[in-house]
């Protein structure tokens, strides 16, 4: 088992930034693939990107390139979100999820990541 706690939402201004981080209790979390999702209210949970278990392959959704930066550091058992330039339409529930298919290729779906943290508030004022 893998528990994971989301933290750093919070309220920031259009073009601003902020990072949430990911804490993750539990089994050896190195060998995980972490997920960033997020879920806007009224609409369905949204893939970020995500990050391979040794820190050394990432991938993004297309509206998080270029603005988001994803990290790890298995020493502290924790996944960051760097998110800059943000946009009021950034603006959801953010959750980190990590899964061990251990097949290579990085999901977009929600349903192949097995553990998922409470998430986290951030809100992008205009």
């Amino acid at each position: 088992q893998v528990q994971l706690v989301e933290s750093g939402g919070g309220l920031v201004q259009a073009g601003g930034s902020l990072r949430v981080s990911c804490l993750a209790s539990g089994r050896t979390f190195g060998s995980y693939v972490v997920g960033w999702f997020r879920q806007a209210p009224g609409k369905e949970r949204e893939f970020v990107g995500a990050i391979n278990w040794t820190g050394g392959r990432t991938y993004y959704a297309d509206s998080a390139k270029g603005r988001f930066t994803i990290s790890r550091d298995n020493a502290k058992n924790t996944v960051y979100l760097q998110m800059s330039s943000l946009k009021p339409e950034d603006s959801a529930v953010y959750y980190c999820a990590a899964e061990d298919r251990q097949v290579g290729v990085f999901s977009r779906s929600p349903n192949d990541y097995d553990y998922w943290g409470q998430g986290t508030q951030v809100t992008v004022s205009s």
